[in-house]
């Protein structure tokens, strides 16, 4: 065990300091594919776990420049062919005796962070800080990949003592909730019997495991452009104002109306627009999500942004392209996999607390897989292992990776243990 959790550790670190964003991925996809057929796992990636039809917010250019990328890093032209350019994997182990499927995700994204230059934080002071400009690993994806290759290890040293089959699901792009619904659309989840993912951190501190029975919000992440028509700021009736209309749509989706059954949320995060003081600006940008308590009051905020755009737009003789980039449903756990992971979590000898965490905030991609699971008659939950951190999303996160990993490690293979150890 205290191999597998030093392993764990330099891989955190070396992840730590190659960070990718979603649907670019691809040294750490190789790095994850390479350990898993290096233990003996069957591998699936590329198109064979990823369905393109199902893709959302995925740009051409930055996948392009992130393979140019790992070419140069010498991830090898055959590896990077085979990936038919998108990231993620899959690592199935069949154990070859009659069992349930279980399957365990972890997602491997980073963010466009820069990491903090503070020498107290630790990957500055132990020398594995962010490689990358304006990247970092700033949510704990780099943790949760690391763990998913513990895992791993933990399935093939404990092979003769499990049954059915395990699939470890190493998912792109889940900021901007893009990846998993990809993933469950290919169909890699439609056999599962039993099913986990988790997040570090987030409200759960230090040796804390917090398992979810219900939370998280649904979610809608739109890309809006709007075109109007450019002309001298001298003579307005000649132009069409791109920049007025999205400026009219500010301040009206910030005021639609929310829903007496729930919890609401409309956030425009970037707004883009203009080139110059006397030209009447052609072209606007905007970057928005809407969320809801259910997936049917998101659905009745995304219709109430699809209306208001269409309105707008036409009242101020723009055209627009409005494109849905990303997607989360609510979650809901089902009681007997709950119970599994608290059992598991309370086995683990360093975790102090098992708790229930149920927060009605936030949203994460993982329900997608969830929820299709689900659907097909399959047992799910997700949990939270802690650590002690000043904010995601944040330039200073961290996650104590030597005392943190070893608590999600012992609650993801205990979970495996009970579901698919070998019974006397």
């Amino acid at each position: 065990m205290t191999d597998i959790i030093t392993q764990m550790v330099a891989d955190r670190r070396h992840l730590h300091q190659h960070p990718e964003e979603g649907w670019c991925e691809f040294q750490t996809t190789h790095f994850v594919v390479e350990r898993l057929k290096a233990l003996g796992f069957e591998v699936l990636l590329g198109t064979d776990v990823i369905l393109p039809e199902a893709v959302m917010g995925r740009d051409p250019a930055k996948v392009e420049k992130a393979m140019e990328d790992a070419r140069a890093a010498g991830v090898p032209e055959s590896f990077l062919e085979a990936t038919g350019g998108y990231t993620g994997a899959l690592g199935v182990w069949k154990t070859g005796r009659p069992g349930p499927v279980t399957a365990l995700r972890f997602d491997i994204d980073c963010l466009a962070i820069e990491e903090t230059s503070d020498p107290a934080h630790i990957p500055n002071a132990e020398g594995f800080r962010s490689k990358v400009p304006g990247m970092s690993h700033a949510c704990g994806h780099d943790g949760h990949t690391a763990v998913g290759l513990g895992a791993a290890a933990w399935v093939a040293a404990h092979a003769e003592e499990l049954t059915g089959t395990v699939k470890l699901i190493f998912q792109p792009a889940e900021e901007g909730v893009r990846g998993a619904a990809a993933m469950a659309a290919r169909g890699i989840v439609d056999d599962v019997d039993w099913f986990a993912g988790a997040h570090i951190g987030c409200s759960a501190k230090l040796h804390e495991v917090g398992v979810s029975h219900h939370g998280y919000l649904a979610t809608t992440k739109f890309d809006l452009d709007i075109t109007g028509v450019p002309c001298a700021a001298g003579s307005p009736e000649n132009g069409k104002s791109a920049l007025m209309c999205g400026a009219a749509l500010c301040m009206s989706l910030g005021s639609l109306p929310g829903h007496s059954q729930g919890i609401t949320r409309v956030q425009i995060g970037k707004f883009v627009s203009g080139t110059g003081r006397n030209i009447v600006a052609e072209h606007t940008s905007m970057l928005l999500e809407v969320r809801g308590e259910s997936t049917e009051i998101n659905d009745y905020m995304a219709a109430g942004v699809e209306r208001t755009v269409a309105g707008l737009c036409a009242a101020y003789g723009c055209t627009y392209s409005l494109r849905r980039v990303g997607e989360a449903v609510t979650y809901k756990g089902d009681e007997e996999a709950v119970e599994l992971v608290k059992d598991a979590a309370r086995a683990v000898p360093t975790v102090t607390s098992v708790v229930d965490m149920n927060a009605k905030v936030g949203s994460e991609d993982c329900t997608m897989l969830i929820r299709r699971v689900q659907a097909h008659g399959g047992k799910a939950v997700f949990f939270y292992f802690g650590c002690e951190h000043h904010g995601h999303h944040k330039p200073d996160f961290d996650i104590q990776d030597t005392a943190s990993l070893r608590d999600g490690w012992g609650v993801f293979t205990g979970f495996l243990a009970r579901t698919n150890g070998r019974k006397a």
